[in-house]
Formats: structure tokens, C-alpha cells, sequence
């Protein structure tokens, strides 16, 4: 044979062989992925994460129930404005943290025309107010009545300015307004997260410096850091309807959030329909105060990520959890 031939067929069969080594290379870990997934894609439960500790490690602690139970999980990060209209189109499953001072506006009117499912609350009761570290009484007397607050603005105060900087994250809460029917002498910084307040506090911290900042309990400051919500005149439905009511007859808001305020699970409608056996394992699960403020405690004071975080909860609360799961039929799959 000539040598223009053997190369042109050797050519030849190694473009074959090659063509065979790349196919084998993109069927295999396709057909292997395939026939190893637990259940198809489609029926991957869908966990939404907030932008604050206690929500993310506990969603990753039950994703990691249902994970061990044989259910695919997939976390989705979205702020907690726009799950809501997420969750009504079946693009995440449920919520497992939600806080009444600061979402049940919206709640309530995705619940009255049906495009969410209210799962019922937890054991545990919310305040989300306006909050300082104990060592901030001795510099400021008078706290923690409201009263003082205008009286001690400007050690609040940021850079030049003669008013009071009260740290808060990206959730509504009616500052605004509470600002200014009470008359107080102090401006919003609207930081994007919960790390940031964080931040902010630890900083202040250091060096002992007066803060005034959105803080939330159950959280981990209740058993880390010794502190003191700011005493606003007590709420009443009528402060947010009535201006007549409270301190200012002339605006609405004149009063503090709501004490002792419901947490709650929501779902997607068509959830149990969907997931029937997650659904009944979502709707027995039931946080305490101490359970939250662990969460939170593990992510933003120890350090933990997220993920170990979650882990380490779990075994904490490990009977809760087990019982959970034992009164569903998640148990039984």
C-alpha cells in the first residue's frame, strides 16, 4: 500500500476512535446521573433562603431531613419582598420563618386570594424593634423610655450631623413613620442584611461607642449579648389606622411594633398536593424562642457557616426533629 493511503487510513480510524471516546464521554454520566436520582427533577422541593441566619441555618437543618428521606433539594436565595409571589407560582415550596412585625401586610393579602397556604404558628413569640447594648444606658440615662432618645441624638450621630443614626436592614418596618410622629431627631441607615447590622454592632462593640440598631428576638444576641429594646408607646391596631390615636393626634404610627408577635410557616397552594408527606412533616414542625436564637447564634456569633451551622442544630434538637418526622409520613417512605 502506499504511504498517502495508510495515513489517509489511519487518519480514518483514529477520527472513529476519537468520535466513540467523546460519545462514550457524554452518554455515560448522563445515563449514570439518570438511573441515581432518588426522583426526577421535577419533584425537587424547593427551599427559599432570606437574608437573615436563623431563617438560612433552619431551612438547610430541614433540607437536610428531607434530603436524608430521599427528597432532592434545591435552596433558592430570595429576598423576602419578592418570595411571596415566588411561592404563589410553585417557584419555592414554603417558608418556614416568617415574622409578623415585619411581614404580615403582605401575608395577609396573599393568604385573602388564595395564592399562599398559612401553615400555622410556632411556639415561638417575635419582638423587632429598635435596640441598643446595655453598656449604651449608662450614656444615655434615661433609656430605655423613647423620651430619651432625642435628648442623647447627637452621640447617635454620624459624622457632622446633629441627628441620631438608627441602623436597619432592607425589611419595612415603618421607621419612616415612626420617626416622624414621635418627633424623633434621627435618620434611617438602610443596610443591605442582617451581617450588616452585625457588623455594625461589633464595631461599636469594640470601642464602646453608642448604637442604636433593628434587632430581633428570638435571636442570638438574647443569650450572647446583653441588650435593651428602645420603649415606644405600647402598639394598638388604631397607631397604624387612626391618627388620632396615641402620643401625636395628627399621624398614624406614633406607637412601637407588636410584642409578642406570631412567627409562622407558609406554603405554596398546591404544596401538600404536591408533596404530601413533606407537607404533613412542615405543618408538625414547631420552633421555640431557644431554637431560633440557636440558629442564629451558631451562624453569626460562633461562626459556623451555614451549612455546619445547620448541621450542629440538628443534633442539639434532635428529638424535636425525630418527632417531627416520626408524626408525618415522611418516616414511612
Amino acid at each position: 500500500m502506499e504511504l498517502s493511503s495508510r495515513l489517509r487510513l489511519l487518519f480514518a480510524n483514529s477520527a472513529s476512535k476519537l468520535a466513540l471516546i467523546l460519545l462514550l464521554l457524554f452518554v455515560v454520566p448522563f445515563a449514570t446521573n439518570s438511573s441515581s436520582t432518588p426522583l426526577p427533577l421535577k419533584n425537587t422541593v424547593i427551599i427559599p433562603l432570606n437574608n437573615w441566619s436563623s431563617q438560612r441555618v433552619i431551612s438547610n437543618a430541614i433540607g437536610k431531613v428531607l434530603q436524608a428521606h430521599k427528597y432532592p433539594v434545591e435552596y433558592r436565595n430570595i429576598n423576602s419582598q419578592d418570595q411571596w409571589g415566588a411561592m404563589a407560582r410553585g417557584l419555592v415550596h414554603f417558608q418556614i420563618e416568617v415574622w409578623e412585625p415585619s411581614m404580615d401586610e403582605e401575608t395577609r393579602s396573599f393568604v385573602s386570594k388564595k395564592r399562599i397556604l398559612d401553615l400555622g404558628s410556632h411556639s415561638a413569640k417575635a419582638v423587632e424593634d429598635w435596640w441598643y447594648p446595655d453598656y449604651v444606658a449608662k450614656l444615655c440615662p434615661g433609656l430605655p423610655d423613647w423620651r430619651a432618645l432625642n435628648r442623647c441624638a447627637a452621640l447617635f450621630a454620624q459624622g457632622n450631623s446633629d441627628k441620631g443614626s438608627y441602623y436597619t436592614g432592607p425589611w419595612n418596618y415603618r421607621d419612616p413613620e415612626l420617626i416622624r410622629s414621635l418627633g424623633l431627631d434621627f435618620t434611617l441607615v438602610r443596610l443591605d442584611d442582617a451581617k450588616s447590622i452585625w457588623h455594625q454592632l461589633r464595631k461599636a462593640m469594640k470601642h464602646q461607642q453608642p448604637i442604636i440598631m433593628l434587632n430581633w428576638s428570638p435571636n442570638w444576641t438574647d443569650a450572647r449579648i446583653p441588650g435593651e429594646f428602645i420603649h415606644f408607646p405600647t402598639y394598638h391596631p388604631s397607631c397604624e389606622s387612626d391618627p388620632s390615636w396615641g402620643v401625636n393626634p395628627n399621624k398614624a404610627y406614633d406607637c412601637g411594633n407588636k410584642k409578642n408577635a406570631w412567627i409562622k410557616k407558609y406554603a405554596w397552594p398546591k404544596f401538600e398536593q404536591k408533596f404530601p408527606c413533606v407537607y404533613q412533616f412542615i405543618t408538625q414542625i414547631d420552633l421555640s424562642n431557644e431554637m431560633i436564637s440557636e440558629a442564629a447564634a451558631l451562624a453569626d456569633f460562633d461562626d459556623y457557616s451555614e451549612k455546619k451551622a445547620a448541621e450542629l442544630w440538628l443534633q442539639k434538637f434532635s428529638s424535636q426533629v425525630q418527632q417531627w418526622s416520626k408524626s408525618s409520613c415522611i418516616s414511612r417512605q
